[in-house]
């Protein structure tokens, strides 16, 4: 059977699934408008649904497991670069995670974890600063200060200022972003009962599945990436110019041929203009704290080395971004640990289309942010409502017992009784033909149709095949797996299946149809198992929701029994229907 997605990863799937749907939505909407601060905005739609949504769902480790549903969902946003955004997604959900943990669930500790995660974007773009640009860039920022408070006849310090007062207001807007969130968790616990009612905002929102294209895709060309974007780092420290500059043209042009997009962002004017910009100032910064005009012609070569490492770190990160997307690597990271997260990212792409479409226009979350990301919540609970009634159950029924004990007649009393009431059922049970009082065969037959088909048989080789002292009859089992296949496309009904044994424990019979009905959890389930298979059948199939009826108890009590086990099951559907 399938591996059962535990309840705390469905519910982050739903909360990182909402966030990817704001970032993949409101991202496109905010980079083709270039809103200012658009980073800064995506974070704070990002806080608010996590503190929002803990309200309602209160359990531990809820925060960061959203976040990383989150970041893998972002590679699904048109874009050549995925790193930073992941990163930065997973990060912040992960110091909001820390701070709730550090100080419960209470105001301060959403406060505390907004700032956080907000502050983390100022922090991330210093740190890619320095990972591209290498520490020269502190010294321009530092050097340019220091120029800056000379000419101004300013006695204190004011390098770290402008950071310091970026910083504050990071920290302001991941105040306004809690408390948002707080008050609507606040309104989701008062109105528990509002009524649901989402439309499409109408808005370009640029989503499709990254790489469209075919592209062949080698392990090989991601460890040659990897190799040449830490040799580039090493090359470009460590020789000179006439050394590093060849060589990085050589690397840059090798990703081109290859890798189209990866130049996507060579190819931006702002790129080039902060080339210009970051080289001059280099050469300006260096020659004035060097004290010489005759150092600007190194300070230019300083500052175009910084700009080759960029270029190297900005291509290489696309590159191996690119390969990432190989499926033999994917599959990899899908066998370690995180057994839950490969589930939770199929129900999350099976999710994202639905609450993209939910997501409300730009306008609307501007003029009424709290009642709307009540109704994306109140969206998000009526999901898992669905995704509670789909995962849980349907309860398998054996039916036990010897041979020729009475559980096919069971099988087959069991399915009138179910018609008479109006419940639907099918499925095939297999009736002994009797010669002289010796069992010589057995037919298969069809409960819904009485198709009758003959399947085993002692004394006429019917078949090559032999189970016991009787040969197989290919058309009856043939038969009988093509009445199982269309049996098992339906839906709700009860899927009766007599006699798995020996056959089926071996990978034959009915075997594909019983794991089919089990990890499709369409409908339910009964099966009558000899009891010295019973253990086996169990373990073949994993099973851990189950009731066994011994076939020796009467017939009667054996079908009001099964009746009421069935009720039972629907009665819990229907509870969880009327949760939403």
């Amino acid at each position: 059977m399938k591996h059962r997605l535990s309840e705390k990863w469905i519910k982050a799937s739903i909360a990182g699934t909402i966030w990817a749907a704001s970032e993949i939505v409101l991202g496109s909407f905010l980079h083709n408008l270039r809103v200012p601060f658009s980073g800064n905005i995506l974070t704070g739609i990002g806080i608010i649904i996590l503190i929002s949504i803990s309200y309602i769902w209160q359990q531990k480790g809820l925060f960061w497991r959203a976040g990383l549903v989150c970041a893998i969902l972002k590679t699904m946003s048109p874009s050549a670069i995925i790193f930073g955004p992941m990163l930065a997604i997973f990060m912040e959900s992960i110091l909001l995670e820390a701070s709730v943990m550090l100080l419960g669930r209470t105001i301060a500790g959403y406060i505390l974890g907004a700032m956080l995660a907000m502050s983390w974007n100022l922090f991330q773009k210093i740190i890619n600063l320095i990972i591209f640009y290498g520490s020269g860039i502190v010294e321009i920022y530092s050097g340019l200060l220091k120029m800056a408070q000379r000419q101004l006849n300013i006695e204190t310090d004011i390098v770290w200022l402008p950071v310091i007062i970026l910083l504050i207001a990071y920290s302001f807007f991941g105040i306004l972003a809690a408390i948002v969130g707080i008050r609507t968790g606040r309104r989701m616990l008062r109105e528990p009962e509002q009524e649901i009612e989402m439309k499409h905002g109408g808005m370009n929102t640029g989503f499709k599945k990254f790489p469209q294209s075919k592209f062949d895709y080698s392990v090989k060309w991601l460890l040659y990436n990897s190799i040449a974007l830490i040799a580039s780092f090493l090359i470009i420290s460590f020789t000179n110019w006439y050394i590093w500059g060849p060589v990085i043209l050589l690397f840059i042009i090798v990703w081109a041929i290859r890798y189209k997009r990866a130049l996507r962002q060579l190819s931006k004017p702002g790129f080039w203009i902060f080339f210009v910009v970051i080289t001059l100032l280099t050469a300006f910064v260096f020659a004035d704290t060097s004290g010489g005009e005759s150092l600007f012609e190194a300070g230019l070569l300083t500052g175009i080395q910084m700009n080759f490492r960029a270029v190297a770190m900005i291509v290489g990160f696309s590159v191996i971004g690119t390969e990432l997307y190989n499926p033999v690597v994917r599959n990899f990271f899908q066998r370690t640990s995180f057994k839950n997260l490969p589930l939770a990212i199929e129900l999350s792409v099976e999710s994202l289309p639905d609450f993209i479409a939910s997501i409300p226009d730009f306008k609307s979350v501007i003029k009424d942010p709290v009642s709307i990301f009540q109704k994306v919540l109140k969206h998000a609970e009526k999901r898992l409502t669905e995704i509670r009634e789909r995962d849980l159950p349907a309860p398998v029924i054996i039916v036990s017992g010897g041979v020729e004990e009475g559980k096919t007649t069971l099988a087959k009393n069991l399915h009138d009784t179910l018609q008479e009431k109006g419940i639907e059922s099918d499925g095939i049970i297999t009736e002994r033909i009797v010669e002289d009082n010796i069992t010589t065969g057995y037919d298969l037959i069809h409960l819904k149709s009485r198709r009758r088909i003959c399947f085993l048989r002692q004394n006429i080789e019917c078949g090559s095949e032999k189970i016991g002292r009787f040969f197989i009859c290919p058309e009856g089992l043939e038969g009988g797996q093509e009445l199982l296949k269309q049996i098992a496309a339906k839906e709700d009904i009860l899927v009766i299946i007599d006699e798995v044994g020996l056959l089926e424990l071996e990978g034959g019979g009915w075997a594909e149809y019983v794991t089919k009905i089990l990890n499709d959890r369409k409908s339910r389930l009964l099966m009558t198992v000899r009891t010295t298979f019973l253990e086996d059948i169990k373990a073949k199939w994993n099973l851990n929701y189950y009731e066994v009826f011994d076939v020796n108890a009467t017939d009667d009590f054996n079908i009001t029994a099964i009746l009421s086990l069935l009720q039972n099951h629907d009665e819990k559907v229907s509870y969880l229907r009327r949760m939403l």
